[in-house]
């Protein structure tokens, strides 16, 4: 009887497995076909996705060297020797913008993971244990999100000093808060389902319960907030760069270029057209398939 009862046990287990396979796998290709629908955010995920190429094949598709100064060729306007045309030292903008990609868009991307990462930790924490500690960490979340996120990447940034690490720090801290309490109430909306009491019935521990059971039902919702928030990150990062605070030059970030140009924009406004469309493309991009994303996996906004 024993051994009957360990068997069913066994079937029911595969086929609970099997059928949250299958319903992952129907929501995921659902999703994707709502996604695919929005003509918008399928030219935008081909421009992110050229974007991305641009800074990984930099080094190979770059007409010079971004460092070449060529002091003879300095403030040209675009040509067909230097389509973007050259900076104050003759350096090619082209090849630094290209370059430029890499620093703006790695910074946009590590430091919206750090934060989404933070975030969940803080959430799943504050969410799943009830009590003084939940209480002290939604205080906090209070606290830094009444502090604008700009300023408060200002403030790390002057403290911790300038640099990629630095400024991914500064940038990623502003988004710790606001996924945390977004965590936090989806743990708080589940936690109490019957498949959570059954693991605690069977004494899973809380933080196995989290990892395996409520994690995995949030996911859509952690992949909708760290794709909307890497347009953000994009124009957090250039603003700090353009003050000085982040990325410093010779380094050819977007923002360090707009700032190298604007004592010059008078005379030469090409040195900060070009680098602040780019910047302009790639937010708008990532805003786009963030929204787009957003329609297709958000169940409350399914036909």
């Amino acid at each position: 009887m024993a051994d009957q009862t360990k068997t069913v046990s066994e079937a029911d287990r595969k086929l609970f497995k099997q059928q949250a396979r299958e319903a992952r796998i129907k929501s995921f290709r659902e999703g994707w076909y709502r996604m695919t629908r929005n003509k918008a955010t399928v030219i935008s995920l081909v421009v992110i996705v050229i974007l991305v190429l641009i800074a990984i094949l930099a080094p190979i598709i770059s007409p010079y060297d971004y460092a070449a100064v060529d002091p003879l060729n300095a403030n040209q306007g675009p040509s067909l020797a230097h389509p973007f045309g050259t900076d104050n030292i003759g350096r090619d903008l082209m090849s630094r913008i290209f370059y430029g990609a890499r620093y703006s868009i790695a910074i946009a991307f590590v430091s919206q993971g750090i934060g989404i990462l933070g975030g969940i930790l803080l959430g799943a924490i504050a969410g799943y244990f009830e009590g003084l500690l939940s209480d002290v960490l939604m205080r906090l979340c209070d606290i830094l999100q009444a502090i604008p996120a700009t300023l408060l990447a200002i403030v790390v940034s002057q403290s911790l000093g300038s640099g990629f690490l630095a400024t991914t720090i500064a940038l990623s801290i502003s988004t710790i808060p606001s996924v945390g309490r977004i965590v936090r109430s989806l743990i708080l909306q589940i936690r109490n389902q019957e498949f959570i009491e059954a693991g605690r019935a069977i004494d899973c521990s809380g933080a196995r319960l989290i990892i395996r059971h409520i994690l995995p039902n949030i996911i859509p919702q952690v992949i909708i907030s760290f794709t909307g928030g890497l347009s953000g990150k994009i124009i957090e990062s250039a603003s700090l760069s353009y003050l000085g605070l982040g990325i410093q030059p010779p380094t050819p970030e977007w923002g360090a270029l707009l700032s190298d140009g604007k004592a010059y924009i008078r005379y030469y406004p090409h040195l900060v057209i070009a680098p602040g469309i780019f910047i302009i493309i790639a937010a708008l991009a990532f805003n786009l398939v963030g929204d787009g994303l957003r329609d297709a996996l958000d169940p409350k906004l399914r036909d």
